[in-house]
């Protein structure tokens, strides 16, 4: 019997809520037998009911409710669609969650490494987290190469997705010439067969010693064979010598012709200072017999050497050049003119001449040899580059094969890290200066304080005190520019438009540049808005002004001093071709002036500190190194563009800032009412290794109703404190011999750990935040005055009593 028909058969002529119907009934009745109370049965009964009711209305609903929520992606059809075979391609959500990979990621760097922490070494993975930053903010980033354990990669990331909130990474390998293998199937081919006519053997050779590959000449000669038995072979092998140190061939001994060997290497030079092993070598073998005038091979040898990235030259027995490749071309500094110079020692200066031509001749007429000799070219006198020089034969009127190295880039990078290096040892030594020199500011403007208090205006000490602290806030504004050169100043960025600084400041730049120059300021449309400190901003804008007023005023005629704000796109960016300034949303604030502007061989040092190229006593050197440390302390670039004679332009870019939820771009400044008198009650424990500074501030609180305890270093200040002694408020300095004030606040802290520390210190704000870690901390800058000390306690004793 079909037992599947049958059951089909009742279910249809059986309803499924019959069923059930007939199920609760049951345990109804059996209820009703089993208690005898016909309450409980009715209530069972009308439970049952209710759920029954609401099991029918939520079965009707669920399929609505589906059907009206929206399917998640099939990420199957994705990967589907990203599936390559020669490209690696992963997508991220905003967190850096992998949905969606195709298969040659998963080969090529695993499913569950998330870009950009990659296998890739550490200098690669930052720049492709700066990539990640970029493709976020502008949509789209190109990078490479990036360097792996396995290879290198070229990436692209590009935003997709609705909203925009998953990212596309596809990572291609970079194709790496193998000129190697190149020059194997040259042997193989024509070129093989031109150096065989013309009796040259050649043959290609691993670092191991091993043949990659050979022309038919050098298997004939060397081993009867064809050329494809001989490969892997050892090929010193094939060679013998006699006690003279003559080269024969090994299966015809010294009864035969001796040989010369000339060889080269046949892979990049970078590859090799790469540390990535010995690059294979190409021999050219030649008999001794042969004449002078055999120069049916060198056309072909001229190809093969344009090959190669070497910088390769011939000369003949005179001195004269008879080939010089591009690569060659390029080091000596003649890649765009159309002829190479007759003699090799034109290309260098006067004093190199005679040795560099001596050095040909004597490799051109003697045995051949190799050696190397330091030369000066006319394209960079000041920048001495390694030629190498080795005699050859056999080569028709080649005789000397000559090497240069082009070392341009190398030579630059070494000219910017030594400008870097120069630039971090003279910022580490100006911090240090300005924190030392506050300390001595701080005394000179607190004791001018104290003597105020006891002389009024009109007194004969009045005035003069009074010029002693106006040139002592005057050196400390050096300090802080100092600061700000070695980017230790403390910055209180909000995001704002650099209209609105400019705005600001206009009124100060007329006062400034006097009635002969003329302002002109000019703004583009649409422009982002930036995130920095406004005084720092208005402080650059004002640096570069008066610089612009006294080029122009020492030009001895009027001038016109712009200033102007541009939009710059990643497209706008690259056009630009410049190496330092990477692809992304910019605003650029632009001080031109139509001064004498600035000689090219000062142009680079003009951000130096201390350097300056106006009259002795009239200029300190810091101003422009200042913006410089400003704009670099804000995530921007600052770049000079000056012809002699044609005044200069300076170019700051400042990256657009993405606005975040809930952020407000700053207002314009308002002025700000003067606050009222201070004072106040309290015992404080000031801490200070500096005598005068101590004496100061010790005065300054006494006088304003503190009662204050002083100690002169670290290890006195806890062991007050370990004593029993209560206090509402530590004011320590930080830098102090034995024990530092942060480590004297730790100690504290653990003995009344809800104690406030208010730092005071020539350094940074915003350093010492990053290197002290401690809750409750407050900072009050050196120099400080009396009025700014006693402020600053009553704000923080203020805030910790509320």
């Amino acid at each position: 019997m079909d037992f599947a028909r049958l059951r089909e058969t009742r279910s249809k002529a059986l309803p499924d809520w019959v069923l059930i119907g007939f199920a609760v009934l049951a345990s109804v009745i059996a209820i009703q037998i089993v208690t005898g109370v016909w309450q409980l049965t009715v209530a069972y009964a009308g439970a049952l009911l209710v759920f029954a009711v609401a099991l029918h209305n939520a079965t009707r609903r669920a399929p609505r409710e589906a059907e009206a929520t929206l399917a998640p992606p099939d990420w199957s059809v994705t990967v589907a669609a990203i599936e390559r075979p020669d490209v690696a391609t992963v997508i991220t959500e905003r967190s850096g969650r992998v949905v969606c990979a195709n298969g040659r990621y998963g080969e090529w760097f695993g499913f569950y490494n998330t870009p950009p922490e990659l296998a890739l070494d550490e200098d690669s993975q930052e720049i492709l987290r700066e990539a990640e930053r970029e493709a976020w903010r502008s949509g789209e980033a190109t990078v490479g190469p990036l360097v792996g354990t396995s290879g290198r990669w070229h990436a692209v990331l590009r935003r997709a997705g609705r909203g925009q909130n998953h990212l596309v990474w596809e990572l291609a390998p970079v194709e790496m010439v193998d000129l190697g293998a190149r020059v194997v199937r040259q042997l193989d081919d024509k070129l093989g067969r031109a150096l065989g006519i013309a009796g040259i053997q050649a043959v290609a050779v691993s670092a191991k010693g091993e043949i990659l590959g050979s022309n038919g000449e050098f298997a004939r000669r060397a081993a009867g064979e064809i050329p494809a038995n001989i490969v892997g072979r050892e090929f010193v092998e094939y060679l013998t010598a006699d006690d003279y140190d003559r080269i024969y061939y090994a299966r015809e001994g010294t009864s035969g012709e001796d040989l010369r060997l000339v060889h080269m290497p046949i892979s990049d030079p970078d590859v090799i200072a790469g540390g990535e092993g010995q690059p294979p070598v190409l021999f050219l073998i030649l008999e001794g017999g042969l004449h002078a005038g055999n120069s049916a091979a060198l056309p072909e040898i001229e190809s093969l050497l344009a090959l190669l990235p070497l910088g390769l030259a011939m000369t003949d027995r005179d001195g004269r050049f008879l080939f010089a490749n591009k690569a060659f071309r390029r080091a000596a500094g003649l890649e765009t003119l159309g002829e190479i110079p007759p003699f090799p020692s034109d290309l260098v200066v006067r004093e190199d001449k005679g040795a560099l031509a001596d050095s040909i001749r004597r490799h051109a007429a003697g045995t051949p040899s190799s050696g190397a000799l330091p030369i000066r070219l006319h394209a960079s006198p000041e920048e001495p580059v390694t030629l190498s020089l080795a005699g050859v034969r056999g080569l028709g009127d080649a005789a000397v094969l000559l090497s240069l190295k082009d070392t341009t880039e190398e030579t630059r990078l070494k000219r910017q890290v030594a400008q870097a290096t120069k630039m971090q040892a003279v910022g580490q030594l100006a911090g240090g200066v300005a924190h030392d020199f506050n300390n001595v500011l701080t005394a000179i403007i607190g004791y001018c304080d104290l003597m105020l208090l006891r002389h009024a205006p009109g007194d004969s000490d009045y005035d003069d005190i009074q010029q002693i602290k106006a040139n002592s806030n005057r050196a400390a504004s050096l300090t802080r520019q100092l600061l700000a050169f070695s980017r230790q100043q403390t910055l209180r960025p909000q995001v704002l438009q650099l209209p609105d600084v400019i705005s600001e400041v206009s009124a100060l730049l007329k006062r400034l540049i006097g009635e002969k120059i003329k302002l002109e300021v000019k703004h583009d449309r649409a422009l982002g808005a930036v995130r920095a400190d406004p005084s720092q901003l208005e402080q650059v804008i004002v640096n570069l002004a008066v610089n612009a007023r006294d080029a122009m005023l020492s030009k001895g005629e009027a001038g016109t001093l712009t200033i102007s704000t541009q939009k710059i796109t990643p497209r706008e960016v690259r056009a630009l071709k410049n190496e330092i300034l990477p692809p992304g949303n910019y605003t650029a604030l632009i001080v031109e002036d139509t001064g004498e502007g600035i000689p090219s061989d000062k142009l680079g040092k003009i951000f130096e500190p201390f350097y300056t190229t106006k009259e002795t006593g009239k200029g300190t050197g810091l101003g422009l190194s200042t913006v410089y440390g400003i704009v670099k302390q804000s995530d921007g670039f600052i770049f000079c563009d000056s012809e002699p004679g044609e005044g200069a332009r300076f170019s700051v870019y400042l990256p657009v800032h993405v606005q975040m939820a809930g952020e407000v771009v700053a207002e314009p400044k308002k002025e700000v009412e003067p606050r009222a008198a201070f004072g106040g009650t309290g015992r404080i424990l000031l801490v200070e290794d500096e005598d005068t500074v101590r004496a100061v501030a010790e005065r300054a609180l006494v006088r304003q109703g503190y009662k204050v305890t002083v100690a002169s270093d670290g290890e006195e200040g806890l062991e007050i404190v370990r004593a029993g002694a209560d206090f509402d408020l530590v004011i320590s300095d930080v830098v102090m011999p034995t024990m530092d004030g942060p480590a004297m606040a730790r100690e504290i802290r653990k003995l009344k750990p809800e104690l406030p520390v208010l730092f005071m210190s020539g350094y940074a704000e915003e350093q010492l935040r990053r290197e002290i870690d401690i809750a409750s901390m407050y900072f009050l800058p050196k120099p400080f005055s009396v009025a700014q000390i006693g402020e600053k306690v009553v704000s923080v004793l203020g805030a910790t009593r509320e």
